[in-house]
């Protein structure tokens, strides 16, 4: 069995303490993730849904293909970088860039839209350190696509009611054209969160501002969702116990609890 696979034995294993505690701390990175996304939704005064709404007709139209784009540069540019860049800490890759997003801010959506790309790749770099951290290759294609795949999570701006783990669980085949494939499904979602990103940073006489906190949020998020993304594969792949029953049992502690009526 690939050693970057999850483990798939009979589903009769009950999680010990030291896994629960591990998944516990998982689902509070996952629950936790999107906290800074909120309050730059605060910071630029609107919704995660109308933010799109700010956006020129033709940049919303061409959302799809510049977000199809960036992810085809950034899976080759991610990897050709670990060549020459070590791994950075999550802080480090967050201060850069927050810095980027400053900068693609400040010239309004000109420039945010020329940061795009750049901050893509960045971002997917950091995704590749995270697998790196829970002992997965970031030069194996399998590992290469799941780390394309952290980025099919919804936004730090518009999260769900905390139950959006499908992600987590798709599953990655290798075929010809499977990173095409990967990139054609994920970049319609990712258009939308991108275009909640391009728009807040393009806020009137805070665009710099709200460009630094948006890519801080965004990068925080990601790194975040990558933790959890490859903390669950590394359990599964040291542990005894099945995929469906770490994943069954960090559904339940994300998911928010039921009300009586």
């Amino acid at each position: 069995m690939d050693k970057n696979d999850l483990k798939n034995p009979p589903d009769t294993a009950v999680l010990d303490d030291e896994t629960r505690a591990a998944l516990e701390k998982l689902a509070r990175r996952f629950r936790n993730a999107d906290g800074i996304g909120m309050q730059v939704l605060s910071m630029v005064g609107g919704q995660a849904e109308g933010l799109l709404s700010k956006l020129p007709m033709p940049v919303r139209q061409g959302l799809d293909g510049a977000t199809r784009r960036a992810l085809e540069v950034a899976f080759d540019a991610a990897s050709r970088s670990r060549l020459s860049v070590r791994d950075r800490a999550d802080w480090l890759n967050t201060v850069v860039t927050t810095a980027m997003g400053a900068a693609g801010g400040a010239g309004g959506l000109p420039t945010a839209l020329a940061e795009l790309p750049v901050t893509t790749t960045v971002l997917l770099r950091a995704i590749q350190g995270i697998a790196a951290d829970e002992g997965f290759d970031p030069a194996d294609e399998k590992v290469r696509m799941q780390c394309l795949q952290v980025f099919a999570a919804a936004g730090p701006l518009a999260r769900d009611d905390g139950t959006d783990v499908a992600f987590l669980s798709a599953r990655i085949t290798l075929t010809g054209a499977a990173v095409h494939g990967l990139i054609a499904r994920i970049a319609p979602r990712l258009a939308t969160v991108l275009g909640q990103k391009l728009a807040a940073q393009t806020v009137p006489v805070i665009g710099a501002v709200a460009g630094a906190a948006t890519n801080y949020a965004f990068t925080s998020y990601y790194q975040e969702m990558a933790r959890v993304y490859f903390g669950l594969r590394a359990l599964a792949r040291d542990g005894s116990v099945d995929v469906e029953t770490l994943l069954r049992e960090f559904r339940l502690m994300v998911s928010p609890p039921k009300t009586l009526r």
